[in-house]
């Protein structure tokens, strides 16, 4: 069966999609392991999902390495401090599962680890796309985020978490060069419908790069 100019044209731009996605993943890993986690967990993550957010939702075309950089500096230090408050949160609630007995404590810390995934997942995306100030007020708006959609959080996340089973079963390399971009590019589909009405500052989309990702999917 022959393919039609139209079908290798969609194959090229899902093929270049996808090496932009193990793009991003190699320069989360390479900003976060320059930074020593502590310094560059911050900055990566926002940067990956200003980016994410810009391809996915604004309709900008696939960042390049450029762009991720400049993202990351944007925000000057603000995203290295949320990075902290990630990461110190992350450290106490797993140093209490490994320490305490009483099982109503663990179950209390293993429901504020499942509230500080939600807000992992999310606040850098309400960084990188809304007007919120603070973090604290950031903190919260992306627990109500992750709470107002609970159910296809659930889905995503059992969907990437078979995705990874079966690239540790059978492709493990990918593994490494899609680990982190997955559940990044998962928040960033549910979001493009959660914020729909959410202005898209039409002035910031950049025209000198191909066409989005979402391009031929429906809304």
């Amino acid at each position: 069966m022959l393919f039609s100019f139209e079908s290798f044209a969609t194959l090229n731009h899902w093929l270049g999609a996808f090496w932009r996605l193990i793009q991003l993943n190699l320069l989360w890993m390479l900003m976060t392991l320059m930074g020593l986690v502590v310094l560059g967990f911050g900055p990566a993550s926002y940067a990956l999902a200003s980016c994410l957010d810009g391809w996915v939702r604004r309709g900008e075309g696939p960042p390049t390495t450029a762009t991720f950089f400049r993202r990351a500096r944007e925000q000057g230090f603000r995203p290295v401090v949320m990075g902290w408050v990630l990461l110190g949160a992350g450290t106490v609630i797993v140093v209490n599962l490994l320490s305490l007995s009483d099982w109503y404590l663990r179950v209390a810390n293993l429901v504020a680890l499942a509230a500080l995934v939600l807000i992992g997942a999310y606040v850098f995306f309400v960084m990188a796309a809304t007007e919120v100030v603070g973090a604290r007020r950031q903190i919260v708006t992306a627990l109500l985020l992750g709470i107002g959609s609970l159910h296809w959080s659930v889905l995503g996340a059992t969907g990437v978490a078979l995705a990874y089973l079966a690239m540790f079963r059978l492709a493990m390399p990918l593994l490494l060069l899609l680990g982190a971009v997955l559940p990044a590019l998962l928040v960033a589909l549910i979001l493009r419908s959660a914020w729909r009405d959410l202005p898209r500052d039409p002035e910031a989309v950049r025209t000198d790069a191909p066409a989005p990702l979402t391009k031929g999917v429906p809304a």
